[in-house]
């Protein structure tokens, strides 16, 4: 099949942008002509298979954001913030970039808005994946912005969700949708593996050596190599939270988590809460900036448990599946799609030890007291809970899987 796969933003980093290099990658993988259209400069930095990267020229630059981050050569402004004047240029200057690419048997574009508004205006029949971020930061309550996506997933082909909470949020936003079909996002099964701590040490720290000292947020610290090398000398108890550093995602309760505990924690992501973060961790924290799946490979690997804390609702747990699949233990927010993944991965424990896949949303007491737990098992018995979690990938989040359902 010829695709067209239109991402709005960049091909690593957040949730979507990740799902959409990877989902170019395994089509591709599956002998599919792809052609993505997104707005990453850097393309060269990612495997997508065979696909080619179209970056479209917008209007002044401007780019309709959920969470206002840097965008290189970019002017981000909120979405709800963009004038009607504007979201017509942007809508119009993305569909002309998808006509150019027409004749095409599929386009597939992510997130409700503006990827469904794109779709319309386009010559081409569609389909729409709704991620949740559009949905909850934007288009919520925002009576224009609900009647515009409405509007667009009425003329598409299909819609696809991610989990229940997303087809069940979709509704609330935007009302009644025909056709919706429940796919959840994938997991790479052959690049997230258990792997022994001394070598996965030595990946990390060789990856961290080629990384460029450049300062962008978005890309990992400076001297990650030596913070490395230095943290992981020692093998101590250690949780690991890799995401957005922003107020929803809950990093504060993991912390809060923390006091009195004997383990450490590694947080791993980029945003504008970092700096209030690290003033709240306690001692011994270390904070990687923006890591990569060529680093988190390695780092999963070299920790114990790693947790999902979002005080916000997901659409999915991707990072917990990716956790599974490496073999570590994810801890969730028991919330949102993050409990379905939770469900998922419960399912495949001992019924004894159930409950060490989930705490309640907020609850920094029954957290401790879950990694108190998980800390508490020998190696084998965490190793044993690791790879439970990661049949329960293998068995439901493959992205071989995901992406054949996609297209079926």
């Amino acid at each position: 099949m010829r695709i067209v796969l239109w991402h709005g933003y960049l091909l690593g980093g957040t949730g979507s942008n990740v799902y959409t290099r990877s989902l170019a990658l395994e089509w591709s993988r599956l002998g599919h002509d792809v052609t993505i259209v997104c707005q990453e400069r850097h393309p060269e930095r990612y495997d997508v298979g065979g696909a080619r990267v179209v970056v479209p020229e917008l209007p002044d630059g401007l780019l309709p954001v959920f969470v206002l981050d840097e965008y290189e050569g970019l002017r981000p402004k909120l979405l709800q913030d963009f004038t009607d004047a504007e979201l017509d240029a942007y809508i119009a200057a993305n569909a002309a970039a998808i006509d150019k690419l027409l004749p095409v048997d599929l386009v597939f574009l992510n997130h409700v808005l503006l990827g469904g508004a794109v779709g319309a205006a386009s010559a081409s029949s569609f389909v729409v994946k709704a991620h949740g971020s559009e949905l909850e930061y934007s288009m919520r309550g925002n009576e224009r912005l609900a009647r515009l996506g409405a509007e667009a997933l009425a003329q598409a082909d299909a819609v696809y969700v991610g989990s229940e909470h997303i087809r069940r949020v979709l509704e609330d936003v935007v009302g009644h949708v025909d056709r919706v079909h429940e796919v959840p996002p994938g997991v790479d099964v052959d690049e997230f593996v258990p792997e022994e701590r001394a070598p996965a040490l030595a990946a990390l720290i060789a990856e961290a050596t080629r990384d460029d000292a450049d300062g962008d947020e978005r890309h990992p610290d400076p001297g990650n190599a030596a913070r490395f090398s230095e943290f992981f000398a020692r093998d101590a108890p250690t949780v690991l939270y890799f995401g957005k550093l922003i107020e929803n995602k809950g990093v504060q309760v993991l912390f809060d988590a923390l006091r009195g505990l004997d383990a450490r924690a590694v947080i791993v992501g980029f945003g504008d809460y970092r700096a209030a973060l690290e003033a709240l961790a306690p001692p011994g924290t270390l904070f990687t900036g923006a890591l990569e799946h060529r680093h988190l490979v390695h780092l999963l690997p070299l920790v114990d448990v790693s947790v999902v804390p979002s005080i916000f609702p997901e659409a999915f747990g991707m990072v917990a599946a990716e956790a599974a699949a490496a073999g570590v233990p994810p801890l969730v927010a028991n919330h949102s799609g993050l409990a379905e993944v939770a469900a998922g991965i419960a399912a495949e424990y001992p019924p004894a030890l159930r409950h060490l896949t989930s705490f309640e949303s907020g609850d920094a007491a029954m957290l401790h007291t879950r990694l108190a737990e998980l800390l508490a098992l020998s190696a084998d018995d965490r190793r044993a809970l690791g790879l439970a979690a990661r049949r329960a990938v293998e068995e439901r989040w493959s992205w071989t899987r995901v992406a054949e359902r996609l297209l079926s």
